[in-house]
């Protein structure tokens, strides 16, 4: 059965075609030539996409016989279907090298991007620089005023120290001054102006002569009345007291010089000396500018 049936296929296959045979070869043929499109567009887009390799060939269903010539008229057979386009052979893409001017471009960049560098570090450590120079500056410049101002200060301090020495010697020197004026007063008043003693002298007379042995009475007689005592007084206690006077006689000063030992003797004899006020003139109508006269109550 299946040998019988392959046999009527076989004979059907050797059976001279139709003429409606020519459309199967012309889809093929438009199959062909749409996949060639399409190769071709897929070549085209290679940089985008990876090309593909496609491959088509052409089979029978059957093996086909041709059949045999009829004698009254000798068809033209189908020309052959075109063979298959090659496969495009994929283009695999080779970065070209760089350019040269690119890499001096490169490299030379590189040389201002480090000359920019190397300034600006060069510029920061300047400017640094400059800043501890003149945060140095600004700190010597406050340590010379502080010095400054310590030695104003001090050479103040000083001055004023100089001014109150010279001020203190000027006031030593006012009053030795006045001491001596009034000491020059006092021997002028006392009558030594016009003493005429030698230049080494201690006396304080006016002239180098002694009161006369009469004087003394007259001083007690003059003093003597003015003592008040109501007191008795035992003994004849005797009191040294020195007077001095003006050439006038005026007295001066008085000073008991040696105590007798009764202080009620003592201050009523000064009291007496101070109610004479004048002491009476000498002979030659002098009057001695020192004294010193001996009190006693029975003398």
């Amino acid at each position: 059965m299946g040998a019988a049936t392959l046999s009527l296929q076989e004979a059907d296959a050797l059976r001279p075609q139709s003429p409606g045979g020519m459309g199967r070869g012309a889809l093929l043929a438009l199959g062909v030539h749409g996949l060639l499109v399409v190769a071709l567009a897929l070549s085209v887009h290679w940089r985008s996409q990876t090309p593909q390799t496609f491959s088509a060939e052409l089979w029978a269903a059957t093996p086909q016989v041709a059949a045999p010539r009829e004698m009254q008229s000798t068809p033209q057979a189908p020309p052959p279907p075109p063979p298959p386009a090659p496969a495009p052979t994929p283009r695999v893409a080779t970065p070209a090298p760089p350019p040269a001017v690119d890499a001096q471009i490169a490299i030379e960049k590189a040389r201002q991007d480090k000359e920019k560098a190397d300034r600006l570090r060069t510029e920061r450590e300047k400017a640094e620089r400059e800043k501890q120079a003149k945060a140095e500056k600004e700190k010597a410049e406050r340590e010379k005023a502080e010095r400054e101002r310590q030695a104003a200060a001090k050479a103040k301090a000083e001055a004023q120290a100089k001014r109150e020495q010279q001020e203190q010697r000027e006031k030593q020197a006012e009053e030795q001054r006045l001491a001596k004026q009034r000491e020059d007063n006092l021997k002028r008043m006392l009558g030594q102006a016009g003493a005429t003693g030698a230049p080494g002298a201690t006396g304080t007379a006016l002239k180098d002569a002694a009161p006369s042995a009469s004087y003394a009475g007259k001083l007690i007689a003059r003093i003597k009345p003015n003592i008040v005592l109501t007191e008795t007084v035992s003994g004849n206690p005797a009191a040294d007291v020195e007077v001095r006077a003006s050439p006038t006689g005026s007295i001066l000063s008085r000073r008991l010089v040696k105590s007798s030992g009764n202080k009620d003797w003592d201050e009523a004899v000064l009291r007496a000396i101070d109610r004479t006020g004048e002491l009476p003139r000498d002979t030659d109508g002098r009057v001695p500018p020192v004294l010193v006269i001996t009190f006693t109550p029975q003398g």
